[in-house]
């Protein structure tokens, strides 16, 4: 028999696309895969209510952590998280992308490069790259805080990080974007300081 788990839904705080609403089947072996629902987060009025209100970076970090904790657990075979590894950290990445809303164009789609293009196309959709990264970034920290060691670490392995970069840099390309960081300014007091004073005459 399927069984079904309601868990919350992970968005990513770096990036507008996010997971909303789905139903999800971790890959098995047969046809009777287990199911899990990633559903919408609770409104806020609802959290408010609780003596202790956490923010809503942490409120999102746990919802990830429960979310990867279940899909381990539907895993096949299942999977504990002293086993995990960064493989697959991967996996669970990979699995994620079917349920994205990020057009990704193919090179020979005849949008390649275009953020903005006129008409719609068959390219596939995907989780956009800043909201995997966010999402990482709070498994790994989620990770050491529920007593993971650093240095055995999945969300932090190498793989990982590279597989980021790779999803960074074809999405940057199909996509027509940038996702260079920005120079931070300078303050305005310190570039007063860094002028040379007026010469008196």
């Amino acid at each position: 028999m399927d069984s079904t788990q309601e868990v919350d839904s992970i968005h990513g705080a770096a990036d507008s696309t996010s997971l909303t609403s789905m139903t999800i089947s971790s890959p098995s072996t047969n046809n009777t895969s287990t199911m899990m629902m990633i559903a919408s987060p609770t409104p806020a009025s609802s959290s408010a209510a609780s003596p202790t209100t956490l923010s809503r970076y942490e409120n999102q970090k746990r919802r990830d952590w429960n979310t990867f904790g279940q899909y381990l657990k539907n895993h096949r075979p299942p999977l504990s998280l002293s086993r995990c590894s960064g493989a697959h950290v991967l996996e669970f990445l990979r699995y994620l992308d079917q349920f994205g809303k990020t057009k990704v164009h193919t090179q020979l789609c005849p949008f390649f490069g275009h953020p903005n293009p006129p008409s719609p196309c068959p390219c596939p959709l995907r989780q956009a790259w800043g909201s995997l990264d966010a999402l990482i970034g709070r498994l790994r920290a989620a990770y050491e805080e529920n007593g993971g060691k650093p240095e055995t670490n999945p969300f932090g392995a190498r793989a990982v990080r590279l597989y980021l970069r790779e999803v960074r840099d074809s999405q940057a390309k199909a996509r027509g974007i940038s996702y260079e960081k920005k120079k931070r300014k300078r303050p305005q007091q310190q570039q007063q300081q860094a002028l040379p004073p007026p010469s008196s005459s």
